[in-house]
């Protein structure tokens, strides 16, 4: 397993673990650094896990709106808690982080979503990041004009 997919994964257990427990996410940073200061080996993906929850509070208001717009029938609070962390992942790769291809950001998403969540998310996952894709690339989906 590749040290970034290692890293998607923390990020994933610190947004889903703090959604869940209901504290910020600066505060679930806060003591991850700290766990990772502690466990050496576990400094390779950290640096990027922390890069993902660091993107995404500064973007969070940004990414959740694309969530609104383009998840069709899904409020961010009716959505499952792990899909709702996959997805702020996704798209903040997408919107935000040029050194990762979409292409690449969409199927690592599908396959934490595959493995991780239910039967039904990695189709939610896939649709969703893929209209995101769309929209960043300039294509335009299916009834929209390209005014």
């Amino acid at each position: 397993m590749s040290a970034r997919t290692k890293a998607r994964k923390r990020a994933i257990d610190l947004l889903y673990g703090a959604d869940v427990r209901e504290i910020s996410l600066n505060a679930a940073i806060a003591m991850e650094a700290e766990r990772a200061s502690n466990q050496p080996d576990r400094q390779a993906s950290w640096n990027y896990a922390r890069e993902i929850v660091v993107g995404i509070t500064e973007h969070g208001d940004e990414i959740d709106e694309l969530i609104e717009t383009y998840s069709q029938g899904w409020t961010i609070e009716r959505m499952p808690t792990l899909d709702r962390a996959i997805v702020r992942i996704g798209i903040w790769e997408i919107m935000f982080n040029e050194d990762v291809p979409d292409s690449v950001a969409i199927s690592e998403a599908v396959r934490l979503a595959s493995e991780l969540s239910t039967e039904d998310s990695a189709g939610f996952v896939n649709g969703l990041l893929g209209r995101i894709g769309q929209i960043r690339s300039g294509s335009t989906l299916p009834g929209e004009s390209a005014n």
